[in-house]
């Protein structure tokens, strides 16, 4: 249940977009999650067309060490899609993704 609530956000993050562990956590109903948010992330099945590259550490640094293969997979990506990254961070400001509250 919470995996599929986190999934489901995980694949409304827009391209040249990136939100934080626990904003992710937070967007899908679970509060102080980021922990939980990474180590799913981290259980992800080869090949899934969900958008794990689109989630980054708290204050835009990027949590994947440069050098390995997922990391230089998860900043590739990032740069495909028009994300900057300088000195092992993005911009926030820029492409933090913030979606709109529903209102109801």
């Amino acid at each position: 249940m919470r995996r599929e609530a986190l999934y489901l956000t995980l694949a409304q993050v827009p391209p040249g977009h990136v939100v934080s562990y626990g904003q992710l956590g937070e967007l899908a109903g679970m509060l102080r999650a980021a922990r939980w948010v990474g180590r799913t992330l981290s259980q992800l099945p080869e090949g899934t067309s969900l958008p794990w590259h689109r989630v980054i550490a708290a204050g835009g640094r990027l949590s994947l060490p440069l050098g390995t293969p997922a990391g230089e997979e998860q900043r590739a990506r990032l740069r495909a899609e028009g994300v900057s990254v300088h000195n092992n961070r993005v911009d926030m400001r820029r492409h933090g993704w913030h979606p709109m509250p529903r209102s109801g």
